[in-house]
């Protein structure tokens, strides 16, 4: 936490938003094995999503994640529009005990990001 804080703050500073380095970071999670959840709206995810992405949205994401059968050492990466709502699911996926959950942020930068 302490570390996450700190590299928050270094990139304030230094006029790099974090925002840029969540997507990266996100496909890195994915290329070792994280399990990818888009937790916008069925709407939206009909729209467009990622390849290989579950539909979970962020108001359900503890039961859908259980439901899914998600242990809480499993990797996640959450993915929403924006990253705000990713982030709430992140938050709420940690309080329920997952221990490795990463903000991917909005879409698009999923999509910018991708390698």
């Amino acid at each position: 936490m302490l570390k996450r804080i700190l590299l928050s703050l270094c990139c304030l500073f230094s006029g790099v938003g974090l925002a840029n380095q969540r997507a990266p970071e996100a496909w890195q999670w994915l290329e070792q094995g994280a399990v990818l959840i888009d937790v916008r709206t069925l709407e939206e995810f009909q729209q467009g999503h990622l390849e290989g992405a579950t539909l979970i949205p962020y108001q359900q994401i503890v039961a859908g994640a259980q439901q899914l059968g998600l242990k809480e050492d499993q990797a996640v990466v959450v993915y929403c529009r924006s990253g705000r709502r990713s982030g709430i699911a992140q938050q709420l996926l940690e309080q329920a005990g997952f221990s490795k959950v990463h903000n991917g942020g909005g879409l698009q930068e999923m999509q910018l990001a991708q390698p």
